[in-house]
């Protein structure tokens, strides 16, 4: 209950602190120290009875609010310190000190600072705890604003003032006033101390000046454990693998112990990708045995984080099983590896969710990079529901605007289908960062709103923001499903003048952008340009000549690709059986997908089977194709018989057209394209009343085709168009000029 009045002035004790409103009331203070025997001293006898109006003695209090800082709970304390000003207790400096502390350990630097300000007597433990609160809280700015103000004031300093002042440097990379503070250590002769040691090594090494840091490590006379952490820490964090393992054996033949915090830093740097980094790994793994540490909780956490990232999920989740005591990085390190491996999708995706809940179940909180990870799974499993029940507890935790988990949630909803609330999610994340806006951006080009993707990447620009690689991919990607090749020119424009059209993937949706555009020639001279094309360049390059008619070159580029010695993929013979379809090669097509299957060791998806039929199809060969389809195993997949029922409105089949339809009607009822065919067959055929009979069918079952698109780009607008559409702000002006073109065409 917070206090409804001004606080009482009390004529000694206001000179030494106002008491804030935010204190618990007195009443509160009433009924808690009432049920405090124990902590009451007793009355002599024949002294009057224990009231709310006599002071506690110093030893009680200060008991209470080391109490209340070391549970980190401001309650009791603040009960303490209601009492004595309620009963003009007046505390001396070691009890003001104890109270300060609670406070800045608490969090509530207004209060502490207001009573620092009313403090009648400081020591350097007054100044270091203010500092350390400020630190503790991120207000570096304000921490080094004491620090100034304690050493002008002629203040003696001590270690501990320094090195608060060393940890704000390494925190915000001050390199500069951490070399100051460095001199007036040294000015101040405590430059020897081995713990003001530590926090120099921790700040040069912070701030990226390692080799400053071996420096004062080389000359030091007195190490400790803390100092060879630090120094190989320092080490680890800018990626100097060799020099850190050299150090690492410089300390074990100085006979000195490898503690948790040693073993933890070397085996995040065997994480990354350097000389026999995985071997080195398993070795400290065996050195953690042998001194007893590999069940230590920072200890098993880096082993286990180790083996999650390199892809040894079974070490990763034997270690996780092992270890007693589980805390909330170990499970998101192992929800991490789930994530980072491809396996998740065959073999993990109960298990990767179920960490969670168990997580849960064992009643710890999770963080933020457990709801962004859980999220990550959730999208690669399509486990949408159970996404949005975790959206749910993030609104719970209030960490939805957390722009890693504002980004997750996007892409949650993208891949479900639900753009706009994925839009909701965008503009609810009030830090955007770029990872947030291409996923917006990649949402709606996967949901073939290609207009948005164009105008909110233009919204992008306009914020000042810098694009990357991946959000211009998907914007070229929208352009070439649009054929808007004068945006994508735009779009490559830019990507040239900010220097990323080095990128693979930016220069293989440019292909595709020009392929569609039906440029064929800029495709291919992009394709050229490519020093190092992969084999999705390849695939795109095959596609794209077997779509513009250009069926030999497609192939020709499939073996030249196979010289070059890139292994085709799924997506390639995807493009070469299409090529073979379209140049009606039959005998080179059937080789082919025999290749893939003998020579490669692939299994043919539905699409490759698809290409079969469309293959037979074109050739006339309808019952080899039917034949196909009924020993294909997919058999009962609609893509299959749509394949074959082209086909026989290209040959004019009606015969088998209608036998065809019926089992593509039979298996997706509610499918406007197979009725359309149908009609379309009997309309080729001259069969007008079963073509009439197909229409009544439609208008019956609630069946309606998809309205065709066209659009025109004005400026850097586009403007989407549908039959008998009027939905455009300028419909009336547009039908005007139409029917003046009309008018002057029949004249």
């Amino acid at each position: 209950m917070l206090l409804e009045t001004k606080p009482t002035k009390f004529d000694s004790l206001s000179n030494i602190i106002e008491f804030p409103k935010r204190i618990l009331s007195y009443r509160h203070a009433k009924n808690y120290f009432t049920t405090l025997p124990q902590t009451r001293p007793t009355p002599p006898q024949n002294s009057q009875p224990f009231s709310m109006n006599t002071s506690l003695d110093s030893v009680t209090y200060t008991k209470l609010v080391q109490s209340s800082a070391r549970n980190g709970s401001l309650t009791h304390g603040k009960l303490a310190h209601a009492h004595m000003i309620k009963t003009c207790f007046k505390p001396c400096l070691f009890l003001l000190n104890n109270l300060l502390n609670m406070y800045c350990k608490g969090g509530e630097m207004d209060i502490a600072h207001q009573l620092f300000d009313k403090m009648p007597k400081r020591d350097v433990i007054s100044w270091n705890s203010l500092i350390s609160g400020y630190t503790r809280i991120g207000s570096y700015g304000k921490a080094m604003d004491v620090f100034n103000e304690a050493r002008i004031g002629g203040l003696r300093l001590d270690k501990f003032t320094y090195a608060s002042a060393l940890g704000v440097c390494a925190q915000t990379g001050e390199l500069n006033l951490g070399r100051v503070i460095h001199g007036m250590i040294i000015a101040s002769g405590l430059g020897a101390q081995v713990f003001l040691t530590n926090s120099l090594i921790d700040m040069y090494t912070k701030c990226r000046w390692v080799d400053q840091a071996r420096i004062l490590f080389e000359n030091s006379d007195d190490l400790d454990d803390v100092s060879w952490n630090s120094m190989i820490a320092g080490y680890v964090r800018i990626g100097a693998n060799e020099e850190m393992l050299r150090l690492l054996a410089k300390m074990h033949q100085s006979r000195l112990n490898l503690n948790s915090y040693v073993l933890g830093s070397v085996l995040k740097a065997c994480c990354s990708d350097f000389y026999n980094s995985l071997e080195c790994g398993k070795m400290l793994h065996g050195c953690a045995g042998k001194l007893g540490l590999d069940l230590d909780v920072v200890v098993g956490t880096a082993l286990l984080d180790m083996y999650a990232k390199i892809g040894d999920l079974d070490d990763a989740t034997q270690i996780f099983k092992l270890m007693p005591d589980k805390n909330v990085v170990m499970y998101n390190a192992m929800i991490a590896g789930f994530i980072r491996t491809e396996a998740i999708c065959d073999e993990f995706p109960d298990e990767t969710l179920s960490l969670f809940s168990e997580m849960q179940r064992q009643g710890m909180k999770p963080s933020k990079f457990s709801f962004s990870s859980i999220l990550k799974a959730c999208n690669v499993v399509e486990a949408f529901e159970y996404g949005k029940q975790i959206h749910a507890q993030i609104c719970k935790n209030n960490f939805q605007s957390d722009e890693f988990i504002g980004s997750a949630l996007v892409e949650l909803y993208s891949l479900s289908g639900s753009i706009e609330d994925g839009l909701k999610c965008f503009h609810s994340t009030p830090k955007l960062d770029i990872v947030s806006w291409t996923s917006m951006i990649v949402g709606h080009v996967q949901n073939g709103q290609f207009e948005c993707a164009l105008a909110l990447f233009n919204e992008l620009l306009a914020s000042g923001r810098k694009p990357d690689e991946f959000t211009i991919s998907s914007m070229l990607s929208a352009c070439a499903n649009l054929a808007a090749a004068r945006s994508g020119e735009q779009i490559q424009a830019y990507a040239m003048k900010t220097g990323i059209t080095s990128f693979t993937i930016i220069r293989n949706s440019q292909i595709c952008m020009y392929a569609n555009s039906g440029d064929i020639d800029s495709a291919k001279l992009t394709f050229e340009e490519m020093e190092n094309p992969d084999v999705v360049s390849w695939s795109v390059m095959i596609r794209s000549n077997a779509q513009h008619g250009s069926a030999r070159e497609g192939l020709n580029l499939f073996e030249l690709m196979k010289g070059y010695g890139i292994a085709p993929n799924h997506i390639t013979f995807l493009g070469v059986l299409t090529a073979c379809s379209h140049g009606g090669l039959v005998e080179e097509g059937l080789g082919y997908f025999e290749s893939m299957i003998t020579d490669h060791g692939m299994t043919p998806n539905v699409k490759h089977c698809a290409c079969i039929v469309d293959l037979l199809g074109r050739a006339g060969r309808l019952a080899d194709a039917e034949n196909y389809i009924m020993n294909s195993g997919f058999e009962d997949d609609p893509v299959m018989w749509r394949a074959l029922l082209s086909a026989c409105r290209v040959h004019k089949d009606s015969v088998t057209g209608q036998r065809v339809a019926e089992r593509v009607i039979e298996l997706e009822p509610q499918a406007a394209a197979s009725y359309v065919l149908l009609y379309n067959i009997y309309t080729d055929a001259g069969k007008h009343m079963p073509a009439t009979r197909i229409r009544d069918l439609m208008k019956v079952r609630g069946v309606k085709k998809e309205p065709g698109l066209s659009w025109i780009v004005v400026g850097n607008t586009i403007h989407s168009f549908v039959v008998g559409d009027r939905s455009h702000p300028e419909s009336q002006i547009i039908y005007s000029r139409l029917m003046t073109i009309l008018k002057a065409f029949r004249t």
